[in-house]
């Protein structure tokens, strides 16, 4: 290709400057947004119950410091649903608020009312307390014989 065919295509495919302006503009607000929202356990909760109205929700901050929880989801809906697609479609309600980093990490536990009695309620923190050796998921299982 000759330099002015590729000088052609080059200014082609450029944005023009007031695409770019109103980019910076609207990640200053977008910035300004998330400094204004005071994330909160019980706001978690009221976003949970948005997607699952059915669920009963508790959450706890990790940290105090309003960007990582843990957050459990038990509601009748998750019967017969894979563990994948029940945290699906919070996560995804929630995405808007992870790209903007207001809110850094979510803990999903979602289960049934049956796998909530079953199942301990530890909750995973991949910046736990630094004296611990490891830091993940602790799961109580049934004794094995």
């Amino acid at each position: 290709m000759t330099k002015p065919a590729l000088l052609r295509i080059s200014r082609k495919y450029t944005r023009p400057l007031a695409f770019d302006q109103f980019m910076r503009a609207s990640i200053q607000i977008t910035a300004a947004r998330a400094e204004q929202l005071m994330v909160t356990e019980q706001w978690v909760i009221a976003e949970v119950l948005k997607v699952v109205p059915d669920a009963t929700v508790e959450a706890k901050d990790l940290h105090g410091s309003g960007d990582h929880f843990h957050v459990r989801v038990i509601s009748e809906s998750y019967d017969g649903v894979r563990p994948l697609q029940r945290q699906r479609p919070i996560l995804s309600h929630f995405k808007p608020f992870i790209t903007q980093n207001t809110v850094h990490a979510l803990d999903l536990k979602c289960m049934t009312p049956n796998q909530a009695e079953q199942m301990g309620d530890t909750s995973f923190d991949p910046h736990g307390e630094k004296e611990m050796q490891f830091f993940g998921v602790h799961i109580r299982r049934p004794n094995q014989e």
